[in-house]
């Protein structure tokens, strides 16, 4: 009985100090994590290094090659609401999520559809804006086709932009289509 209490304490004893130790270690855990997290490099470097693609009118060169447009405006304002530089890193679209997980830049700003595959490697941030999708078609040459099922047809020539969920689309409903893929 003498034993079975003693042994009981101990636990008990060595059950408290772990149980301490834990929000202890838990709580440098939690420091180390937030002085690696890609806000504290941001700050500490003074730059936000922004993964882009030029789409018109989103995100643009003008005459100048200067990049203009909407998201380059939000890219800009969200730098300064921060307090730091904005460095914009031209990447090829189908490329941008890979490039982005290897540290070549922070974020991505652009009008990236939210899809289950990708949600599983990047966190997306609530949308800025909202867009569809369309198909715009030579009125000579698409003349009395009305419908997504008319232009699934061997004779049809689709282009989209490589790694955008037009591509997926188009595979999806106008799989007898030739689709020619390009950068921009």
């Amino acid at each position: 009985m003498k034993i079975r209490r003693l042994w009981v304490g101990s636990t008990l004893i060595v059950s408290l100090l772990f149980g301490m130790a834990g929000p202890a270690f838990a709580g440098k855990t939690q420091q180390q994590l937030v002085k690696e997290s890609v806000l504290e490099q941001v700050l500490r470097r003074g730059a936000w290094r922004v993964g882009m693609s030029t789409f018109v009118p989103w995100a643009m060169r003008d005459k100048k090659g200067r990049l203009i447009g909407f998201e380059i405006d939000v890219a800009t304002r969200l730098a300064s609401d921060m307090g730091v530089k904005v460095e914009f890193v031209p990447t090829k679209w189908d490329g941008i999520v890979p490039a982005l997980l290897s540290g070549k830049f922070d974020v991505i700003i652009g009008g990236m559809g939210i899809r289950p595959d990708r949600n599983l490697k990047v966190n997306f941030s609530i949308p800025y804006d909202y867009t569809g999708m369309s198909m715009v078609a030579h009125k000579g040459l698409a003349e009395g086709l009305k419908s997504l099922k008319d232009f699934n047809r061997p004779d049809v020539l689709l282009a989209a932009r490589l790694g955008s969920t037009a591509v997926t689309a188009a595979k999806k409903f106008m799989p007898k289509a030739q689709l020619r893929m390009f950068d921009d």
